[in-house]
């Protein structure tokens, strides 16, 4: 008989993440992070706000912008309406915990699976950054969480430690689209940084 057990996969079809090592630039397939979406209801933004501040541990995020204090993590993705996350291993149901915190001040919806996500670090990514999305890197401070386009791919960029540290999340139905545009602008970006010096 045939064995029918099911093993998950990551959004890039692999039973492990991707790491991928480019010059001094890392990309890392992040399937570990758990995410839910949180939406105001009408006229229950201030309760929404004191309710889910216990979870979060701080204030919802204002525009372009991310916070909490410990596992939970919050980013701002339009009027009213942020995404939540926080480790898969502890928080698989995440969006459980935050229903029930923020009871009917707020709709929330299981986003783990919808997503695909992505850490790119190294020392400076300036200029992956430049050829990746309309995103000044210079403005980009500790918590910033932008949405822009990758390669005519909706996503959210948030920056984890300024210059040298991002989390990307995009459509998991364009995970593959979405890496080949990442590892394409980390390599040109790669080609493009001068030789170190021979002394």
């Amino acid at each position: 008989m045939p064995d029918l057990t099911l093993a998950p996969r990551s959004a890039l079809g692999g039973t492990e993440p991707r790491i991928d090592q480019i010059g001094g630039i890392t990309l890392t397939e992040r399937p570990d992070i758990a995410l839910a979406s949180l939406a105001a209801r009408r006229g229950k933004a201030p309760a929404l706000d004191k309710a889910i501040a216990p979870l979060l541990g701080a204030a919802l995020p204002d525009i372009s912008a991310s916070s909490g204090a410990g596992d939970i993590r919050a980013f701002w993705t339009g009027p009213d309406q942020w995404i939540l996350r926080a480790p898969y291993g502890s928080h698989e149901d995440l969006a459980a915990q935050v229903k029930s915190a923020v009871g009917n001040a707020g709709s929330v919806t299981e986003q783990s699976d919808a997503w695909a996500g992505f850490s790119l670090m190294g020392d400076d990514l300036t200029g992956v950054l430049e050829l990746l999305a309309r995103v000044d890197p210079a403005s980009l401070r500790d918590g910033t969480a932008l949405r822009s386009q990758i390669h005519h791919i909706g996503c959210f960029l948030i920056c984890e430690s300024a210059l040298s540290e991002l989390l990307i999340f995009g459509p998991r139905s364009s995970a593959a689209s979405l890496h080949h545009a990442l590892i394409s602008a980390i390599r040109s970006a790669e080609s493009l940084r001068p030789a170190p010096s021979q002394s």
